[in-house]
Parts: structure tokens; C-alpha cells; sequence
């Protein structure tokens, strides 16, 4: 099948244009996971992230390299699960889980996500703080109001060209590497062969690092995108039901899956160097939040570094706040049997916008509530860290199941990979226990 919107390549026309047409049709056909990959970089993580830099230097870099090929598998089968059957993730674990585990997991999530829109928001309100020198509480109120009204608003397919511009606002952390000395032998050396000695801070922040990169948010958002742009094109629909368009579906698949996930590794590994070159060398191993790392950068780094990580932490934040309301709806809506998608009128979907809107008002909530947010934090941390598990697991089941997904079932090396990440998520989950 042809996409009736991709440019086609008139290969008699001049070398230049050839290019832009074809970088056109790549970047149109990057979605779902460019989008998921970049929404995993959300300002939670960057404190995450900005933390194992400032706590251990380059040595923490190997993590993050680690969790690359675990991520993708993980995403691109939630993306399989969603385009085959033409269902969410929430749905389709109905028919492995009772009811009552299914909604016990889909309130751990809705509960996990509200908390973490309500560090995401904080953080992007001290970020612009910093920037503007206005009040933060109003800067977040503001960015919750633009959030929530552009996706209740603004149908799906428009949404989502916005959200793809966003993601260029981690390209600010490639920016910041311009700023700082870097030895990059050193940082190749220390990212596959790490001086580092096991103790309890190490732990938790390698499973920080883990709950923060494989988070539930993103499989459901995902799988869910993939059911919205088949149901928004007019030829296309699940692969059960068109299985002619299995090749190329599967292949964009994949690239955008890899590609994405490449490119959140990527942006979480310029910024765990940044800050270890800068804040870990300079003795600043105390960073509780990604506003703090980027003030402390001022005095190190410049002002170029300081106002690039500060507007990143704004982008971002932008970009994965939607995601995780909108992870959220889809799983309550799902489980509950209500209509969802963001391409609908929200007359058609009260109990999706209604879910959507609830969460992200909680979040905002937590701004202004007798919380620690760090404290906060790390309960999110904690609840994605031990609900992942039984996700994933309802994951490799649905996707290796024939009854399922027919003739699409997961390739050898996903249900290798994916049940490897599976049992990373499951040591992970007990070791953060066991430390706490």
C-alpha cells in the first residue's frame, strides 16, 4: 500500500529536491515511536539522568547504553500488539488478566502517571522560572492549561505535528556538549569498562535509571498511536483484517521504534555526560531536580548551557505530559470498555477526556499539596518499577499468543529480547525493595 501522503520522488529533478522530498517522507512516516522515544526523556527523567551524572561521572553511562535494545523491543512489540489487532495494550491484557488485576494494574498506572505529570509540570514551571523570573506556580498552572486544552481541543492528526516539532526541543542537550570540555576517549573507556564499586546509591540509581527509561506510560501510549493513525487512515486497518499491508507496516515499525528509542538514548546519554563533566567534576553531586542541575550549570558551563538546559526541560516537559495523561486515558478507557482517542470529539469520549482531564488536574494538584516532590518522585519511580513487570509479561503473552495476533506474532529475536527486559524489570523491581 501506498501512503497517499507521502511525496513522491520525481527521480528526474535536481539532486537537492530529490533529498527534501525524501527526508520528507521519512519524517512523515516517523511517528508513534519518535514521539514515545522523546516523551521518555520527560523532566522527571532528566532529573533522573542529571543525578547519575552529577553522583557518579561517566562511569554511570554503561546503564544507559544497556537499556537501549531492552527499550526497543519492549516498544516495538506494544506498537506490534496495537497495529495487528487494532486495540490498545488495556485491551488486549483483558483477555490474559482477571478483570480485578486488570484494574488494580490500571489504577497503579493512573496513580504512577498523575504523579509523575505533577513532577513533570513543577519542573517546567522552575525551569521557566529560572529562565523568565516569574512565578513558577503560575508558569505551571500555564503550561497544565495549554497542555489539557490542546488535546481536548485539537483533533489527533494535527496534535500530533505539533508533538513531532517538540521533540526537537532535546536537540538542546545536544547543544550544551558545545559548551563543556569533553574527553571523549575517557567517556568511551568509562561507558564500557566503568570504575565503579557496588554500593547501595549505585543500585538505586541504576534502577532509577531503569524505571524512568522502561516505564508502563509508554507501552500503552504506544500501542494506542498506532491504533490511532490506522483508524485515521481511510485504507488502512489492523493487519488481522489487512494482512497485505503487514510488510510495510511492520518495517515502519521498526525503524521508527529503533529510531526513536535511538534518539531518547541518545539525548539521555548527552545529558548524563553533561552533567558529569561539569557538575560531578566541579564536586555538585547533590542535584535533586533537573531545574537544579541547570541552575547549578550556570556558574560551570556559561550561560549558553544553563538557558539550553532550562528551555529543554520546558520542550520536553511539553511533549510528555500529554503522554502521560494521555497513557493514562487510554488504559482506565480500555479496561472500563469506553470509547477512546484523541482524534475524537470529546462529546464522544466524555469518559476518556474526563480521565485525561483528572489526571492531569491531580498533577497540577501535587504542585500546591504538602508533598515532597522528590519524595513523589520516587514513588512513581517505585509503582512504574513493579507494575512494568506484570505489564510486560501480559505483553509477551498477548504478542506470542496465534490466537492473538495470528500470523504476526513476535519475531524470535523480540520475544528474546523482550522477556530479557522482562527479567531486568523483575531484578530491578526487587532490588529496589530490598534497598528501601
Amino acid at each position: 500500500m501506498t501512503d497517499p501522503e507521502t511525496p513522491k520522488v520525481n527521480t528526474d529533478a535536481p539532486p537537492t529536491v530529490v533529498r527534501t522530498l525524501i527526508r520528507a517522507s521519512v519524517i512523515k512516516r516517523l511517528g508513534p515511536g519518535l514521539i514515545t522515544g522523546a516523551a521518555d526523556d520527560d523532566p522527571s527523567g532528566i532529573a533522573t539522568y542529571s543525578q547519575a551524572g552529577a553522583q557518579f561521572g561517566v562511569n554511570i553511562l554503561g546503564a544507559i547504553v544497556f537499556t537501549y535494545p531492552l527499550l526497543a523491543a519492549i516498544q516495538s512489540i506494544s506498537a506490534r500488539i496495537g497495529r495487528v489487532t487494532g486495540k490498545g495494550l488495556a485491551a488486549n491484557m483483558a483477555r490474559v488478566f482477571p478483570r480485578p488485576v486488570l484494574f488494580l494494574i490500571v489504577a497503579l498506572l493512573f496513580v504512577a502517571n498523575a504523579v509523575n505529570i505533577g513532577a513533570d509540570l513543577a519542573a517546567m514551571g522552575a525551569a521557566a522560572q529560572l529562565v523568565t523570573g516569574w512565578d513558577a506556580h503560575v508558569l505551571t498552572i500555564a503550561f497544565a492549561v495549554l497542555s489539557l486544552g490542546l488535546q481536548i481541543l485539537v483533533p489527533y492528526h494535527r496534535y500530533v505535528r505539533y508533538l513531532k516539532w517538540l521533540t526537537l526541543a532535546l536537540f538542546a542537550y545536544v547543544g550544551v556538549l558545545f559548551a563543556v570540555r569533553i574527553d571523549w576517549a575517557e567517556t568511551l573507556a568509562r561507558t564500557f569498562f566503568p570504575h565503579l564499586a557496588i554500593t547501595g546509591a549505585l543500585v538505586t540509581t541504576i534502577v532509577a535509571i531503569f524505571g524512568t527509561t522502561i516505564s508502563p506510560y509508554l507501552m500503552f501510549w504506544q500501542a494506542s498511536e498506532e491504533v490511532e493513525d490506522e483508524e485515521a487512515d481511510p485504507e488502512a486497518g489492523p493487519l488481522l483484517e489487512h494482512p497485505e499491508q503487514a510488510d510495510e507496516q511492520l518495517s515502519r515499525i521498526r525503524w521508527d521504534t529503533y529510531l526513536g528509542m535511538g534518539f531518547s538514548h541518545l539525548i539521555a546519554f548527552f545529558i548524563v555526560l553533561t552533567t558529569a563533566v561539569t557538575l560531578f567534576a566541579a564536586g555538585r553531586t547533590d542535584i535533586q531536580t533537573s531545574a537544579e542541575a541547570a541552575a547549578a550549570l550556570r556558574p560551570i558551563a556559561g550561560e549558553f548551557a544553563f538557558w539550553l538546559f532550562s528551555l529543554g526541560i520546558v520542550g520536553t516537559g511539553l511533549l510528555a505530559v500529554p503522554v502521560l495523561a494521555g497513557s493514562a486515558a487510554y488504559a482506565v478507557s480500555e479496561a472500563a470498555g469506553w470509547r477512546v482517542g484523541l482524534e475524537r470529539q470529546w462529546q464522544d469520549a466524555r469518559g476518556f477526556y474526563a480521565i485525561l482531564t483528572l489526571a492531569t488536574l491531580i498533577g497540577l494538584g501535587i504542585d500546591y499539596a504538602p508533598i515532597d516532590p522528590i519524595k513523589a518522585l520516587f514513588w512513581s519511580a517505585v509503582l512504574n518499577g513493579i507494575i512494568a513487570v506484570p505489564i510486560m509479561v501480559a505483553m509477551m503473552i498477548v504478542v506470542s499468543r496465534r490466537q492473538e495476533m495470528g500470523d504476526f506474532i513476535a519475531t524470535t529475536s523480540q520475544r528474546v529480547f523482550g522477556w530479557t527486559a522482562t527479567a531486568v524489570m523483575a531484578a530491578a523491581a526487587v532490588a529496589m525493595l530490598m534497598w528501601h
